[in-house]
């Protein structure tokens, strides 16, 4: 679940951080979702890293979550301090780097649905900070397709996976009532939990065509 919060929250500031960088937010206002959703996922990897249960897997996941946490806090530090980001640039050249084998490790050992996304998320990411190493680091002009894309990334790689975990339609909730399913007819879904299911996923789909609309519209 705290992959669900953190995810939901990752695609409100990046959906966000999109639209500011197509100059549809101003730089003081942008500075909030930062610094909370920066916040948040810095919990996050501390319960991961210090929390009880820790081990080694907990304490990667906290490694890698604090690279957002990391990337949202300097974005709202250089929105008081007046840098000029070449710094967090740099920094996303780093991240670009380090998250790639993790989308490869993650994509060659998927073994769900939610394995592929998560680890199409990974890949979608590496490129995203590698579109920010170009735009801040080396200065090219590419602010706004830069914005469109992290907006879109925001739907589809933090808002809608993370509500789908949340909801326990995918990832670990939804594999562990599968296997409480398969134990015994007495244990699957009731026709009325089927029959909630599609229209949500539906419902979930239509919000991100017309997300996507929206930011075409916007450009």
């Amino acid at each position: 679940m705290l992959l669900g919060l953190a995810l939901l929250y990752v695609g409100a500031v990046l959906f966000l951080n999109g639209l500011w960088l197509m100059d549809k937010i101003g730089d003081r206002e942008i500075a909030i979702i930062n610094i909370f959703v920066g916040g948040l996922t810095l919990l996050v990897a501390l319960y991961l890293a210090f929390g009880p249960g820790a081990d080694a897997a907990s304490i990667k996941a906290a490694g890698l979550t604090l690279l957002f946490t990391f990337t949202y806090l300097w974005v709202a530090f250089n929105r008081y301090s007046g840098a000029d980001g070449r710094g967090l640039g740099w920094f996303s050249l780093f991240v670009s780097i380090t998250v790639v084998p993790v989308a490869i490790d993650t994509l060659a050992s998927a073994q769900s649905v939610w394995d592929v996304w998560f680890g199409l998320c990974w890949a979608a990411w590496a490129v995203l900070w590698f579109m920010f190493f170009l735009l801040l680091a080396m200065q090219r002009p590419i602010a706004r397709v830069t914005g469109f894309v992290t907006a879109v990334q925001g739907v589809l790689t933090g808002w809608l996976p993370g509500y789908l975990l949340l909801n326990g339609t995918m990832g670990p909730a939804a594999q562990a009532a599968e296997a409480t399913g398969s134990a015994g007819p007495d244990a699957l879904p009731s026709p009325d939990e089927q029959s909630l299911l599609q229209p949500l996923q539906e419902t979930l789909a239509l919000l991100s065509d017309l997300a996507h609309g929206f930011l075409i519209h916007l450009g």
